[in-house]
């Protein structure tokens, strides 16, 4: 058994470890399995660690000082897989990414500085520097606030990240294929989908495509469309250069992400709220995991509205657009997302989030692991 400092935090609609990079496994051989072990996994209720059995609650993010000019502090993060004995640290989670200047300012790996603190963060998944703009009040990071945002109850402060060049984040390449529509030989047929990294890699599809509305709600999808949007999203995985498609939920199971698309439509979300087609540019339904989306992954919302101004892309087939603001309505509500044009090309794309701080203390693991603890 080894005890381990961590932090328990809310980063915009999703919830992660928090833990210090010198309190990880000295051996990094040891960090797929002592991951494994904090959070509880391979279970699907993850009764023995700290996940929350949903992919959305089953993360880690892992933060140092960084060593890097541009940036103040390192993250990597970790989706940890609730059913099998993995770890995927090919991607990011933007969500996340939102709680990490809030931990880097509250543990003194930032000096704060009021009234807004600007925190660095260089993403070592997707070598990517991300600018968090944190509230600071009286020292300390400030929580409490009038933001809103749909998939999480109440309000907080904002925490505005901005993402730039975020081309090529994981695959080297905006259009890893390097075509804007592929053409997939699928179980249903030929489909169309377009390739897009940028945050994250997603492949999209028009639900129409592959026989849906698009406006469905997560627990709608029967087993057999979970299994064609696995296949679907191993295609593309192949074709994206990430892992055979016979070994892709196994070897990328976080991206490609499966994402369907459709035009604006009037329909009730997740809360039971109607939205009306005039309050959105395009609807959109994303997997992770291999399990439906509860919103909409900030990366995704990233590398869609990119997607959106990348030409000849399905996305941007679908999208009239209409000034540097993207609404993208999700199961939940709709996220905007605002352009930074320059020259008529996307030069920055930033998001809105709320982050807290939820708990302090200590993990138990099972097992015995060689760390360096700072504490």
């Amino acid at each position: 058994m080894t005890r381990i400092p961590v932090t328990v935090m809310r980063g915009g609609t999703s919830k992660g470890v928090f833990i210090n990079h010198e309190e990880m496994p000295v051996n990094k051989s040891d960090w797929e399995p002592f991951l494994l072990d904090i959070m509880g996994s391979p279970d699907q209720r993850q009764i023995d660690g700290l996940g929350g059995a949903n992919s959305l609650t089953s993360k880690i993010a892992i933060i140092k000082k960084s060593d890097l000019k541009e940036a103040d502090v390192d993250y990597t993060f970790a989706q940890v897989s609730i059913s099998e004995s993995l770890v995927d640290f090919k991607g990011n989670c933007g969500n996340i990414s939102s709680a990490v200047g809030p931990y880097a300012i509250e543990q003194g790996l930032v000096q704060a500085v009021e009234p807004v603190t600007k925190v660095r963060i260089y993403n070592t998944n997707t070598k990517k520097v991300i600018v968090a703009e944190v509230e600071v009040e009286n020292g300390k990071v400030k929580t409490e606030g009038s933001c809103m945002i749909p998939g999480v109850p109440g309000t907080g402060s904002p925490i505005y990240l901005s993402f730039e060049n975020g081309e090529g984040a994981v695959t080297g390449k905006l259009l890893p294929t390097g075509n804007a529509i592929d053409l997939l030989q699928t179980s249903i047929g030929t489909i169309k989908a377009s390739i897009v990294d940028v945050g994250n890699p997603l492949v999209f599809v028009k639900a129409a495509d592959i026989g849906l509305k698009g406006a469905e709600l997560p627990h709608e999808y029967t087993d057999k469309q979970l299994k064609l949007f696995e296949e679907i999203r191993s295609i593309a995985a192949e074709k994206a250069g990430l892992a055979p498609q016979d070994k892709a939920t196994k070897l990328s199971p976080a991206v490609p992400k499966m994402t369907i698309i459709s035009p604006p439509m009037d329909h009730r979300d997740g809360t039971g709220r109607e939205k009306a087609a005039s309050q959105m540019d395009v609807l959109i339904r994303m997997m992770s995991m291999q399990k439906p989306h509860q919103t909409l992954a900030i990366t995704g919302a990233i590398c869609t509205t990119a997607a959106i101004y990348t030409k000849g892309t399905l996305p941007s087939e679908m999208v009239q657009l209409k000034g540097n603001t993207v609404r993208l309505a999700h199961p939940m509500g709709i996220m905007e997302t605002s352009v930074d044009l320059k020259d008529g090309q996307v030069n920055g794309i930033k998001v809105v989030r709320t982050a807290r701080l939820i708990f302090e203390g200590f993990v138990y693991t099972k097992h015995t692991y060689d760390v360096c603890l700072s504490s």
